[in-house]
């Protein structure tokens, strides 16, 4: 005989819970907008207003048919006014006829306290969205294909969507007029020139007037030509405060305490280990090549004690800087946004920089070719460096076809591998090559040179710019040689 099963109780079945609202708030909003249109719509927008605010779907639609009417103009709004609209589009029993739109300016409504009620709605909404959010999280966390950190990454960008929502303000243009004056004051007063961030090197600087904030700064070259080393140049340069040479960025405010100009910088290092990075920051700062490190067989007792002092020095150098790496391969855009979003709360960086890109994924598009998963990550950088306000460098592969052109084997923006989207997206783009990688090509014959070709500078001027680079080193500096294509003259 089968065991017996305890039918459920009325009792145990969970409650119905009804999603939050306030039907008097409802009913109060649209009572002031029958009764004073034009105040109450320009409050509503003031509070950027949406349909979604009215939960009862009756009162929505009374809304979105006298907004408009109201943004029409061919007529005024009131009760009689939107109860002939909505019978001539067939939704006025939907709402419950006249008389359900008639009591809305029934009894006694201060159109004055109408921004109050209105604040209410707001309110609901926000409950509502985070509810469907917590609600859409726990279905996730009982589906077997979603992984924790899937699951926690889609969670907080949505909350952290209603976060900016809720307290992002739309300035007045005198505002942002005022604001931008202040820049251009500011730029006009500094006599470097540079409206953003020092990239540590003159030439660029000059070129690109540094890194400004929210934008997108492509860096992209083929294998082994130093991509990762300038973008980390940069970064060091920024964290410890130094220029390309190691010392002290020219411009710094001296007034402050020591160190305190040293800006943080977040590195998603998706090829490269923590280890290894340090290990290339370490043998940057000291001078010593990582070969000799590697081979000390070909250093005397003597060299080897100078070379424990250099990266002793070094290493105290870059213990107090503001570096911050995370070396975790393959991540998905949505996971990288959501680690980037979290270390500018904790830590204000501002600098972030990410090597590189074609090693991100896109759940989104997954399946749906490499060219739309790449336009998916590229948009979702060029998006949060908007979101956060900070230069974002992201470093890029280069196709062959340079290579197969001619000898010169020069990169162009069409050059930048999967998607176009990368060169759209981008404020500016950074096309790297090393002459003596290909004989027979302009400064071919100077092993040390790179040329950092300016691509496309969305607020500025294009162009080539020289760098010297110590492969042994990985550490670009200034061009002194002279002009590249006349030897007299290095």
């Amino acid at each position: 005989m089968p065991p017996r099963t305890r039918q459920p109780r009325r009792d145990d079945a969970p409650p119905v819970r009804i999603p939050p609202y306030s039907m008097e708030a409802e009913r109060a909003v649209l009572g002031a907008i029958l009764l004073a249109p034009e105040k109450t719509f320009e409050m509503l927008a003031g509070l950027h207003a949406t349909p979604e605010w009215f939960y009862v779907e009756g009162n929505r639609t009374v809304y979105e048919t006298a907004r408009d009417l109201y943004e029409g103009k061919s007529q005024g709004v009131d009760a009689v006014t939107v109860i002939s609209a909505l019978q001539e589009s067939g939704r006025l029993e939907e709402v419950g006829g006249p008389s359900a739109v008639e009591r809305l300016v029934e009894g006694e409504i201060v159109v004055a306290h109408a921004e109050f009620y209105a604040d209410i709605l707001r309110q609901k909404h926000v409950l509502r969205r985070i509810a469907d959010i917590a609600s859409t999280a726990i279905d996730k966390c009982y589906s077997p294909d979603r992984s924790v950190s899937q699951i926690l990454s889609d969670a907080q960008e949505a909350m952290f969507a209603i976060s900016e929502n809720e307290t992002r303000t739309l300035p007045t243009f005198k505002e942002s007029l005022l604001a931008t004056f202040g820049k251009i004051d500011r730029l006009m007063s500094d006599t470097s020139g540079m409206n953003g961030l020092s990239t540590g090197f003159k030439d660029l600087d000059a070129k690109i007037q540094g890194l400004r904030n929210s934008e997108m700064i492509v860096l992209a070259a083929r294998p082994s030509m130093g991509k990762t080393s300038l973008a980390m140049n940069i970064c060091t340069s920024l964290a410890l405060d130094v220029d390309c040479n190691g010392k002290k960025r020219a411009g710094a405010d001296r007034s402050r305490p020591p160190g305190s100009n040293r800006l943080p910088v977040l590195v998603f290092s998706c090829e490269m280990s923590t280890d290894a990075l340090i290990s290339r920051l370490l043998c940057t700062l000291s001078g010593v090549p990582f070969t000799k490190i590697v081979d000390k067989r070909k250093a005397t007792a003597s060299e080897l004690v100078q070379m424990r002092e250099k990266l002793n020095k070094a290493a105290g150098e870059l213990m107090n800087a503001p570096f911050f790496v995370d070396d975790t391969g393959g991540l998905d855009i949505n996971d990288l946004r959501a680690r980037a979003r979290r270390m500018k709360k904790r830590h204000d960086v501002k600098l972030i920089m990410v090597d590189y890109l074609q090693l991100l994924g896109s759940r989104e598009a997954q399946g749906e070719g490499r060219q739309l998963e790449t336009t998916k990550i590229s948009a979702g950088i060029k998006a949060m460096a908007k979101e956060l306000d900070v230069p974002v460098i992201v470093l890029s592969q280069l196709s062959r076809d340079a290579e197969k052109r001619d000898k010169e084997s020069r990169p162009r923006l069409s050059d930048l591998r999967d998607s176009g989207s990368i060169e759209q997206d981008a404020d500016v783009v950074l096309l790297l090559r090393r002459p003596c990688k290909y004989p027979g090509s302009r400064g071919s014959e100077i092993p040390n040179l790179a040329i950092v070709d300016v691509a496309k500078n969305r607020n500025g001027a294009t162009g080539e710019v020289n760098l010297n680079f110590e492969d042994s080193l990985t550490r670009f500096s200034n061009y002194l040689g002279g002009d590249v294509d006349n030897p007299a003259d290095r």
